[in-house]
C-alpha cells in the first residue's frame, strides 16, 4: 500500500526524524491560508500522487509570495500529472502539500529496502540525492553505499557512522543528528511493516541541519491487520476501482496494459504466466490471483472484474490445483460463461487435483473453450486468439 508524502512525513515526526512544516490544500485558497500560517516569504507547492517524478512533470513548484502559491495551486489542483511512474494516462491531482522553504547545502539520498540476497534489511544511500537513483545505480553505482543490518543485533549507532561518512557527512554534530535520523526511519520500516522507505532528497540545508525534504513509504499489504491507523491512509483515488474490488473478495489484481486477460492461482504461476504470454509476443492486461481459497462465486467474479477491461481481446485461465481445486474452477468458468457471458476466446490450462472432473465439466459445458494441457501451448492460442488468428 502507497500512501501520500505529506501522510509518510506525519509518520516520520512520530519516530523522531526532522522535517519542514507544512499542510495539505485541496483549493489555491486554502493554500495560501497554509502558507500564511506557516510564515516565512518561501513556500513549496507541491502535486500529492502516489508515484515518482512529480517535479520533472511539473507538479513541484517554489513560490516567493503569496500570489505565487495562488497561482501554482491553481496550476497543479485538478491537473493530470504524467511522470515515468504514472504511464501515459497520468494521475489527477487532487491535494497539494503546502511546505516551507529552506536554504539547502547538499541533496542526499536515502534509502531502505529488504534485500531478499542477504536475508537483511538493507539501507542504501548516496551523496548523489535529489536526482533519479535508478540513473545513479546504472551510470555510477560505486556512488551507492550499501549497509545491511544485522537481525540479532538490529540497528547501532555504528550503521549511522558508516552511512553518514559514506555519503560525505564528516561534522561531528551534523553525524550525530543524521545517526538519529537513519535511526528513526530503521525503527519505522521495522515497526509499521514497510517495504520501502525512501527519502530523495535527504539534505543538509546550510545551518547544517540533517533532515527530509521529500518522502515515499510503502507498506506491506498483508501486514495491515496490524496497522488500522496506517490503512486509513489509504487514498481510493489514487487507486484501480477493480484493484480495490479484488482486494476486498480476497485475491490479487492489478491492471496491466496489455490484452490478454490472466486468471491464475499463485503469485508465482501469475508472474510465469504473465511472462510467457510476453515472450511469445502477448501483452497480459492484469495480474489476477485467486489465491488457494477461491469458490465458484469468486471466480466468476473474477472473470467480471478482467471483462471490465475493454482492452481485453482474450482470455487465458492457467490454474495448478492444490489447495484450489481443478472442477471448482472448471464450475466457476462455466458459471460466468453462462451468467455474465464470455464473448472473447477463452483458453483454459488446468492440472494437479480433480483436473480430470474439471476437464470434463469444460467439455461437456458446450462451450467455446479451447483447452490446453502445457502452458507452453496454452500461451500460444492465447496470444493467437488476441491476434484474432484462431
Amino acid at each position: 500500500m502507497n500512501i501520500h508524502e505529506y501522510q509518510a512525513k506525519n509518520l516520520m515526526r512520530k519516530f523522531g526524524m526532522k522535517l519542514l512544516h507544512g499542510d495539505i490544500a485541496k483549493t489555491p485558497e486554502a493554500a495560501v491560508k497554509v502558507a500564511k500560517g506557516l510564515g516565512g516569504n518561501v513556500w513549496v507547492v507541491k502535486a500529492q500522487i502516489h508515484a515518482g517524478g512529480r517535479g520533472k512533470a511539473g507538479g513541484v513548484k517554489v513560490a516567493k509570495s503569496l500570489d505565487e502559491v495562488k497561482k501554482y495551486a491553481e496550476d497543479i489542483l485538478g491537473s493530470t500529472l504524467v511522470t515515468h511512474q504514472t504511464g501515459p494516462e497520468g494521475k489527477k491531482v487532487n491535494i497539494v502539500f503546502i511546505e516551507e522553504g529552506c536554504e539547502i547545502e547538499h541533496e542526499y539520498y536515502a534509502g531502505i529496502v529488504f534485500d531478499r540476497s542477504t536475508n537483511k534489511i538493507t539501507f542504501m544511500a548516496s551523496k548523489e540525492g535529489g536526482v533519479d537513483i535508478e540513473k545513479v545505480a546504472e551510470e555510477t553505482p560505486e556512488k551507492i553505499i550499501k549497509v545491511g543490518v544485522e537481525p540479532s543485533v538490529g540497528f547501532t549507532s555504528f550503521i549511522g557512522r558508516k552511512l553518514a561518512y559514506g555519503i560525505g557527512i564528516k561534522e561531528k554534530d551534523q553525524v550525530k543528528e543524521a545517526t538519529k535520523f537513519f535511526e528513526g526511519l530503521y525503527n519505522l520500516y521495522t515497526q509499521c511493516d514497510c517495504t520501502i522507505a525512501e527519502i530523495n532528497p535527504l539534505i543538509k540545508t546550510k545551518s547544517g541541519e540533517i533532515m527530509a525534504l521529500d518522502a515515499k513509504l510503502n507498506f506491506d499489504d498483508n501486514a495491515l491487520y496490524r496497522h488500522p491507523e496506517i490503512e486509513r491512509l489509504r487514498d481510493p483515488a489514487e487507486e484501480s476501482a477493480k484493484e480495490m474490488e479484488a482486494a476486498g473478495l480476497g485475491f490479487s489484481y492489478i491492471e496491466l496494459d496489455g490484452n490478454i486477460g490472466c486468471l491464475v492461482n499463485g503469485a508465482g504461476l501469475a508472474m510465469a504466466t504473465t511472462d510467457i504470454i510476453t515472450f511469445y509476443d502477448g501483452m497480459p492486461a492484469n495480474f489476477l490471483d485467486v489465491g488457494g481459497g477461491a469458490t465458484k462465486e469468486t471466480v466468476q467474479k473474477a472473470f467480471s472484474i478482467i471483462l471490465e477491461d475493454e482492452n481485453v481481446k482474450a482470455i487465458l485461465v492457467n490454474i495448478f490445483g492444490g489447495i484450489m481445486k481443478c472442477d471448482i474452477i472448471a464450475e466457476g468458468i462455466v458459471g460466468a460463461a453462462k451468467e455474465i457471458g464470455i464473448k472473447v476466446p477463452l483458453v483454459v490450462r488446468l492440472e494437479g487435483t480433480n483436473v480430470a472432473i474439471g476437464r470434463k465439466i469444460l467439455e461437456e459445458s458446450g462451450l467455446n473453450i479451447v483447452t490446453a494441457k502445457e502452458l507452453d501451448d496454452a500461451a500460444k492460442k492465447v496470444v493467437k486468439a488476441a491476434k484474432g488468428e484462431e
